[in-house]
């Protein structure tokens, strides 16, 4: 079988090309055709040695996963359903701005965490993506997208919110950010890349040493009995562990504070309390807030908060000197909002209860 080589990044793209018996520079040369020239034509990669050209046809590709279907929203937010094979498809999401293009791209087929209004975690998990399967969706949104008309690739921001626990991947999606952030290939700032957790403290620790870039909590609850129901993950790792690595992760990060994700659930996580209450939980841990209008999907079991008590609800954070946002909904006619994706997945998880094993 011909190797992938969106699985490698600069590091393993090098030695795999000292295994082929050809030069460091090689690699490259072969990341900047495939990332910054969106090539992956072998024959197209000019300034390569015909007869390595040659040789990467018999040996080598460049293979992106299929696209199923395409949805394009009212608001221009478009969709793509990609085809990881057996049985089992991810959805990736493109967010147009006027300053910006920002990609959500998933790193699981499905989800073994379980949250409980998150329409993908319904769906049970069934593996980790490979490296190529997950900046794969960067170089197929920015072929599909095409230049602008100053030679730029539309993706200037990547969020890593789409399906699954980044996390919980984390080799392949370090490697995939490091394809985001390397020079030669798309070479994005550490700053407008951002990696969404629910809070696996020790993969928060080993990022913050290997791969440290933008930061975000799905938090969704002020204390532990409420985010242990919304965010099972936490009876594992419960808010004081949580929060002492965000600490620690401030310590080498590119933004010098911490985004917490707080989807507002109707009568559940919203009243004027519980924002007293989170301002008491993150008052050591420089961050901003980013308030989410829950997603409706079928059989949700939640109700989305009226805007009214999420714009009370943000000025309580305010008024104690807490940045806070409230994240315009884009793309919920075509279910591709924040905790919308569903995909496709074939559930090996059997909705047995979270297992930290499943994913790693």
């Amino acid at each position: 079988m011909k190797q992938n080589l969106l699985d490698f990044d600069a590091q393993q793209l090098t030695a795999w090309f000292a295994e082929q018996g050809e030069k460091p520079f090689r690699a490259k040369q072969v990341l900047r055709w495939i990332y910054k020239g969106g090539e992956s034509d072998f024959d197209a990669m000019s300034d390569l040695a015909i007869s390595l050209r040659e040789k990467l046809k018999q040996t080598a590709c460049i293979r992106t996963p299929t696209v199923m279907r395409e949805e394009t929203a009212s608001d221009g937010t478009r969709k793509w359903l990609l085809d990881v094979g057996t049985g089992n498809a991810v959805e990736t999401v493109y967010i147009p701005e006027e300053s910006r293009g920002t990609l959500c791209v998933s790193t699981q087929a499905g989800c073994a965490l379980d949250c409980a209004f998150c329409s993908t975690g319904k769906q049970g998990f069934n593996r980790n993506l490979s490296t190529a399967e997950i900046i794969g969706q960067v170089w197929w949104a920015n072929h599909e997208l095409g230049r602008s008309s100053d030679g730029n690739w539309p993706v200037t921001n990547v969020v890593l919110m789409g399906m699954g626990e980044p996390l919980l991947n984390f080799d392949n999606t370090v490697s995939a950010l490091r394809l985001m952030l390397d020079d030669n290939a798309y070479g994005l700032s550490r700053r407008r890349v951002t990696v969404s957790t629910s809070g696996v403290v020790p993969a928060m620790d080993r990022l913050r040493d290997e791969c440290p870039v933008a930061l975000a909590i799905s938090l969704h609850a002020p204390n532990d009995a409420l985010r242990n129901v919304l965010v099972p993950i936490n009876q594992k790792y419960p808010l004081r562990e949580l929060m002492a690595a965000c600490q620690r992760y401030l310590e080498k990060a590119p933004r010098d504070f911490v985004t917490f994700e707080y989807v507002m659930l109707a009568g559940v996580n919203d009243s004027v309390q519980d924002a007293r209450e989170l301002i008491e939980l993150v008052r050591e841990v420089p961050c901003k807030f980013n308030l989410i209008p829950f997603n409706p999907f079928p059989q949700a079991p939640y109700r989305r908060s009226d805007m009214q008590t999420v714009q009370r609800f943000r000025d309580v954070l305010m008024q104690a000197d807490i940045v806070t946002t409230i994240r315009k909904v884009r793309g919920d006619d075509i279910a591709a909002a924040c905790g919308q994706l569903a995909g496709q997945v074939q559930d090996k998880t059997k909705r047995t209860y979270w297992n930290m094993e499943v994913a790693q």
